[in-house]
């Protein structure tokens, strides 16, 4: 985005919101922002929490041998 095209954007919202408006305006999309910024980071930590107990809680695989291979007698 150029000057130029940040200049019209600046132009647009004053003249459809007016100079009283634009501070209230821009809060609100801070705000926005914000809660959006947060919302995310909770998600991505939400989804390595469980990652992490997975590995805690497994059991260790043991391997079995071949002596403990039972079959039924023919």
């Amino acid at each position: 985005m150029s000057a130029g095209g940040f200049l019209l954007i600046v132009i647009a919202a004053l003249l459809l919101f007016g100079p009283n408006k634009l501070p209230e305006l821009g809060r609100a999309v801070g705000r926005t922002f914000r809660e959006f910024k947060e919302a995310t980071r909770d998600i991505v930590e939400d989804q390595e929490k469980p990652a992490e107990a997975k590995k805690i809680q497994t059991p260790p695989v043991v391997a079995a041998s071949q002596s403990d291979d039972r079959r039924l007698p023919e």
